[in-house]
């Protein structure tokens, strides 16, 4: 079985960017979670965050390569 320790893998403090935006992670904006009131955020690993974060970037530089003329 592979498993994790959620208290191992706590993602770093936010950093208030504007009013209602917070960042963990360089190039990784988030909503304050304090104004998600209907459905609240859910916890994460950190290393699930990078995981998610490296595999948009991946499928960025893929459409770049197939699709746009210069970028």
């Amino acid at each position: 079985m592979i498993g994790f320790r959620l208290g191992a893998q706590r993602p770093p403090e936010a950093r208030r960017i504007t009013d209602g935006v917070i960042q963990r992670f360089d190039h990784v904006y988030e909503v304050d979670p304090a104004k998600m009131t209907i459905i609240e955020q859910q916890e994460m690993p950190a290393w699930d965050t990078m995981r998610i974060v490296d595999s948009r970037w991946e499928h960025l530089a893929w459409m770049h390569d197939h699709w746009a003329d210069t970028v």
